[in-house]
Order: structure tokens, then C-alpha cells, then sequence
């Protein structure tokens, strides 16, 4: 019985590998491993009696606002082929050079992530407009592959993401949980706002290194990356595809950093911004913006029904001992909150083949985010490697959710073999930066410390 709790985790993770959706069988197992424990005598029920409270508290944070209005910005921006436009204006701008084309993805796919955050709709859309359009280039299958996949998971990392906001929040909370469990009790805040500042450097590192290696490979093979044909276009033509969605990106991300709004507020501009874009250019009838409506409705049910499913399971979780279980093998294992870092981040990454970031963010992190922000652990780094772990995570076959997205909508001729030989310099290029965040954690903490100053 002192495992029980080892056991229900298992028992979603085999559930969810079946196939079934996950907030109910998040939410169904735990409740069925309660009845079960109940009726043995080994659970007290009064652990359920918190989950309307905790149901409340999800209801009435205000920070939780900002998904839905983020998921409506990017919903806005992708229906409206803003995305396009802006792919052509970068391919115009590059694609004339070797490799340009997929400097030109890495770019628009970095502005696409930090306007949607949400690695599927990233993947899908820059396979669409993208991919046919490098192959019919010239470029290596597996280079093009690779290129689209590895910028699709940007949206892990690239604030405003809709995964740092449900990390920050959750994070925010065990921080609070750990410090009162330390007797401090006039505990420190990490806000969601400081998850975006931190996420800053690392993010912009990472499109630095993926350019790097495409102008590298480009160079030592020419054919696999050559030039494009593109249309002669004015420096006017250029600005107006993309001006517009830089500059509301940045008023988004400029507002938070700044301290001018908060994340929720920013969330509301950057979705007033993309519906004014939208109308501006003409793209959004009364069909259209019906089917933005619903997308982003479906999207945030989804996520909310998770979140309820999961606070179910966290609350059974810890009646069963499980979160005692985990805090003594922690404290028991050699190597003391470096080992236990590792081994977290190891568990995050298997998980990231069977779980979505949603899921991990709302049933793992509250379960280990207290044990080891006790331990010493920075909030903010914690933040940035987990995003980037499962980032890294989603690209790694067979089971990488990336993959799974871009064998969707790519052209029958593109095989599975060149998708996965084409993101293994990618995770490699992940693993290289994850590395150098570990040795060098001010890579995420030292703006948020400078800008609160």
C-alpha cells in the first residue's frame, strides 16, 4: 500500500497510451483509486472535500485568464494568414541566399511561437506554407523537416507561450508551497512575468544556434540548401508584411517587461491587436471569426478540463502519501538537489512522449515543483529547463509530438526516416543549450533579478 500512489500515475500513463482523453482519465483513475483506498480503509475522503475550493481558486485566478486570450491572438493571427504574409516577406528577404529559406522558417516560426505558443498549430501551420515550398527549392528532405519540427517546439520557450503562463502559475503556487513548508512565512513571489523575462535569453539563444547551424550546413553542403528563386520586392512591400506583427509582439512582450501590464493585460492587447491586424488586412469575415471563436473556445475547454481533472489526481495523489514517497527518495538519493534535478528532468522527458505540456505542467510539476524548489532550486531556472526539456522531448522519435504533427501535413514523397534523421542535429543543438543553462542558470535569472531592480 505504500506504493499505491506509484501505481495510479502508472495507471494513467498506461490509459493515456490507450488512447483515452485525458482530463477524464486523469480525474476517473484517481477517483477510482479513492474508492477503492476508501472502502480498504486506507484513504480519507476528506482529501476530496478540498477539490471544490481548489475548482474556485482555479475559477477566480486572474492569471489564467491570459490562455484563453493568448490561444485567441495566435487563433486570430493563424486564420487571418497573417502567418503567410510574413513567410513570404522573410523568404523574400533571405531565401536569395543559401540556406535563406531556412532562416526564413526559423524567424517567422519564432514570431509564430511567441503569438500562439502552441507547438501543433505552430508545426501544422509552418508544414503547410513552408515545406512545399522548400522542397520545391531544392532543399534535403530531411533538412526541411527537421528545420519546420525544431521551430515549431519554439513555442515552448518564446514568451508570450501559453506553456509559460500554466508553468508560471503553477510554479508561482509550489514556490509558496515550499517556502511555508520551510516556516517562511512571508514567502518570496516568482510571477508569470518573470518566467517570460527569463525565458528571454535561453529562447533567443536557441534561434541563434538553430541559424548558426543551418548557414553551417548550408556552407559545407551547398546543394542540400541552395538558394531560391524569389520575386524582386521593394523595401515598402517589405515592412508591410512585417511590420504589423512585430510590432504588436512587441507591444505584447514590451508591456510586460516594462511592468506596464501584467500578462493577463498583455493577453488582452496582443488579442485586440490581431483582431484589429485582421480586420485591417480584410481577412476576417463574420464565417471566420465564428470559427476563431469556436477554436479557441475547444482550445481553453480542453485546457481548463485538465487542469480540473489534474487537481483530482494531485489531491488522491498526496492521500495516498505519494508526494511523502517522492520528498524521502529525493532526500535519500545520492547527489544530493543536483542528482534529484536530474532525475526529475530525466522523468519530465520519457513523460514528454505520452503526455502533452499541459498535462505535465498541471499533474508533475505541482508534485515535484515543491520538493525541489525546497531543496534550493531556483524557480525561474526550473521554469526555462522544464520548457526546454520538453521541447527537446517533443522532437525526439519515434514518439515526439512534433513528429506526429509534420507526418500529418506533409507530402506523401517525405518519409518518416528523413523526418527523424532531420531533427537529431536539433536535439543535439537542444541538448547543447540545456547544457549550458545548467552551468550557467543566469542565463535565466539574471534579467528577472536586473529588471526588478
Amino acid at each position: 500500500m505504500d506504493f499505491i500512489s506509484l501505481y495510479m500515475f502508472l495507471a494513467v500513463c498506461l490509459l493515456l497510451m490507450l488512447g483515452y482523453p485525458v482530463a477524464f482519465t486523469l480525474a476517473g483513475t484517481a477517483l477510482g483509486f479513492a474508492a477503492v483506498g476508501i472502502i480498504a480503509g486506507h484513504f480519507d475522503a476528506g482529501f476530496l472535500a478540498a477539490l471544490p475550493a481548489r475548482i474556485f481558486g482555479t475559477m477566480s485566478n486572474d492569471t489564467l485568464i491570459a490562455v484563453p486570450l493568448f490561444i485567441l491572438m495566435g487563433v486570430i493571427l493563424e486564420k487571418s494568414r497573417v502567418a503567410e504574409e510574413l513567410l513570404g516577406s522573410m523568404a523574400k528577404l533571405f531565401g536569395t541566399m543559401r540556406g535563406g529559406l531556412g532562416i526564413s522558417v526559423v524567424v517567422v516560426g519564432m514570431l509564430l511561437a511567441a503569438s500562439t505558443g502552441i507547438v501543433g498549430a505552430t508545426v501544422v501551420t509552418m508544414g503547410l506554407l513552408s515545406l512545399p515550398s522548400m522542397l520545391q527549392a531544392g532543399y534535403r528532405p530531411s533538412l526541411a523537416a527537421g528545420t519546420i519540427c525544431a521551430t515549431g517546439t519554439l513555442g515552448q520557450i518564446i514568451p508570450p507561450s501559453i506553456a509559460l503562463v500554466l508553468l508560471g502559475d503553477i510554479l508561482s503556487n509550489a514556490y509558496q508551497r515550499a517556502q511555508l513548508n520551510m516556516n517562511i512565512f512571508n514567502p518570496k513571489t516568482v510571477s508569470v512575468g518573470d518566467l517570460f523575462v527569463g525565458a528571454l535569453l535561453p529562447g533567443l539563444m536557441l534561434v541563434a544556434m538553430y541559424i548558426l547551424y543551418l548557414l553551417v550546413y548550408a556552407r559545407m553542403k551547398p546543394d542540400a540548401a541552395p538558394p531560391a528563386q524569389v520575386e524582386h520586392t521593394s523595401a515598402g512591400e517589405l515592412l508591410r508584411g512585417l511590420l504589423p506583427p512585430l510590432l504588436l509582439i512587441l507591444v505584447v512582450l514590451g508591456s510586460i517587461l516594462s511592468g506596464a501590464a501584467t500578462p493577463t493585460e498583455a493577453a488582452g492587447i496582443g488579442a485586440t491587436g490581431a483582431l484589429v491586424l485582421a480586420l485591417a488586412k480584410g481577412q476576417m469575415t463574420v464565417a471566420r471569426m465564428r470559427e476563431v471563436v469556436i477554436n479557441t473556445m475547444e482550445v481553453t475547454a480542453m485546457v481548463f478540463m485538465i487542469l480540473i481533472g489534474a487537481a483530482v489526481f494531485s489531491l488522491v495523489f498526496r492521500g495516498f502519501g505519494g508526494e511523502e514517497l517522492i520528498h524521502h527518495f529525493f532526500n535519500d538519493l545520492p547527489g544530493g538537489v543536483a542528482a534529484a534535478t536530474l532525475v526529475v528532468m530525466l522523468v519530465i522527458f520519457l513523460l514528454g512522449f505520452i503526455l502533452d505540456f499541459i498535462e505535465i505542467t498541471f499533474v508533475v510539476v505541482p508534485i515535484v515543483g515543491p520538493i525541489l524548489l525546497a531543496m534550493g532550486v531556483d524557480p525561474i531556472w526550473l521554469g526555462i529547463m522544464i520548457a526546454m526539456n520538453l521541447q527537446t522531448s517533443f522532437l525526439t522519435p519515434p514518439f515526439g509530438f512534433a513528429l506526429f504533427y509534420l507526418r500529418g501535413v506533409a507530402p506523401p514523397g517525405l518519409t518518416t526516416s528523413a523526418i527523424y534523421r532531420g531533427v537529431v542535429p536539433f536535439i543535439l543543438i537542444q541538448i547543447l543549450a540545456m547544457a549550458a543553462l545548467w552551468y550557467w542558470p543566469a542565463m535565466a535569472t539574471w534579467l528577472p533579478a536586473l529588471l526588478k531592480h
